[in-house]
């Protein structure tokens, strides 16, 4: 019987005690155990290995999430669309997934005779959108955005809490372009890149150019158009980068953009991927400014990648003590006794006419009601007594037990809210 044994070597004993710091603090911030702690998620056996269960806390921070997410891409340009999460198989054997990606989907199902498919991907439902109407190049880029969710077959021994998972949600977008906006584009999807991952609060990343593999589909002349656009977006950028010669898919270059976490780990987010595939598999056409019929070029983008590996790499980001305008209870008011449950419910219910996300605890001694909310990391705590109620006050702690004093109730509602439009501080 052969048994592994796996083993690490290091230069220096400060090496070996960083790594091991390195571990230690990656334990403490482990999403899997964070998740059932904070009451944010669950994967239940019962109901099937890699299937996520959102609870409210966790729904609540992924709701907050997409709303950004759509906001900003309806503000950059992009329209939102919905697929359904099935299509005949014959879709996918146009795509060519069928045939090249079938060790990854579900077994087929049939209906009324016919076999029907889960989803692993989008992309084929946005083509069939594109497909659905008739454009000119006065018409191009269409830019459109879905939080659509897919279907994977993963072994079990493969999946890892929220990292990988068999259904989840990509943040996906496809843009449908002509060959001279390619560069334009791909500087737009990179901005919006940064911004959407800024907000979070990640702003180190490392970015890889992946170029013409060997074996590949499309001429020679939009391959050059194509790595030349997605290098000058890059430079324009002013990121530095790595070249992977010949490290790009069969059917078009990309970028790979990982970012790097509070404790120095590195994370697989951002792909942006142009496709020379799809667009002749499905025939797509625009018509150009001669009457004739031309290809669109088809970029691929998404941000995050999947909701659930994002949320994943938050809460350990964060070690599940979320920035205020994300965290899923923002405020918690602790009553010192009974008499003061009128004005602490009054105040309550203007925090959440205010947009806050408050919470009224349960009566218990004051040390209690911190110690449950510090160990919900709950950003604001607001102790009220007597004095608070009669002068409209609450005396405000934030979570790692910065004490701030007695501040006025609506200048604690007015701070949270404009954490909640700058996602800042408080």
């Amino acid at each position: 019987m052969l048994q592994r044994i796996y083993g690490t070597a290091w230069e220096t004993p400060a090496q070996l005690a960083a790594y091991q710091q390195l571990k230690i603090e990656a334990a403490r911030r482990d999403h899997r155990k964070l998740g059932q702690e904070l009451d944010l998620f669950s994967i239940q056996e019962s109901a099937g290995g890699g299937l996520v269960f959102w609870h409210p806390k966790g729904a609540i921070i992924r709701h907050i999430v997409e709303t950004f997410w759509k906001d900003l891409h309806l503000a950059r340009g992009y329209d939102l669309v919905y697929s359904p999460h099935i299509a005949k198989v014959d879709l996918w054997k146009t795509s060519g997934h069928f045939d090249f990606y079938r060790e990854n989907m579900y077994d087929q199902m049939v209906v009324e005779d016919e076999q029907y498919q889960l989803k692993p991907m989008n992309c084929p439902f946005h083509v069939a959108i594109y497909k659905a109407g008739y454009f000119s190049y006065r018409d191009l880029p269409k830019r459109w955005a879905e939080l659509g969710t897919v279907y994977r077959y993963e072994r079990s021994g493969t999946m890892h809490g929220l990292f990988r998972v068999r259904g989840f949600t990509q943040d996906d977008a496809h843009i449908f372009c002509l060959p001279d906006q390619i560069a334009t584009e791909i500087r737009r999807v990179l901005d919006l890149v940064e911004e959407v991952l800024s907000a979070f609060g990640f702003t180190k990343y490392e970015v890889n150019l992946s170029t013409r593999p060997e074996k590949h589909v499309g001429e020679e002349e939009i391959w050059d158009v194509a790595e030349s656009a997605l290098t000058e977006a890059l430079n324009a950028k002013g990121w530095s980068y790595l070249v992977d010669d010949g490290g790009g898919a069969f059917y078009g270059p990309k970028i790979d953009i990982k970012i790097q976490d509070a404790i120095g780990r590195k994370w697989q987010c951002s792909t942006i991927q142009l496709d020379f595939n799809l667009p002749h598999r499905f025939d797509m056409t625009y018509v150009d400014a001669n009457g004739a019929k031309q290809r669109p070029i088809m970029i691929h983008r998404a941000i995050f990648g999947s909701m659930e590996r994002f949320f994943g790499i938050l809460v350990e980001n964060f070690a599940g003590a979320f920035p205020l305008w994300l965290a899923p209870v923002q405020a918690r008011l602790l009553p010192v006794n009974d008499t003061v449950l009128p004005y602490v419910t009054e105040i309550a219910a203007c925090m959440r006419t205010a947009g806050i996300r408050a919470e009224v605890m349960e009566r218990a001694s004051i040390a209690k009601m911190i110690r449950t909310a510090e160990k919900a990391k709950t950003p604001v705590m607001a102790v009220v007594g007597a004095k608070e109620a009669e002068s409209g006050s609450l005396a405000v702690r934030l979570y790692g037990g910065a004490d701030l004093g007695s501040l006025p109730a609506d200048e604690v509602i007015s701070r949270i809210t404009t954490a909640n439009q700058t996602k800042g501080s408080f």
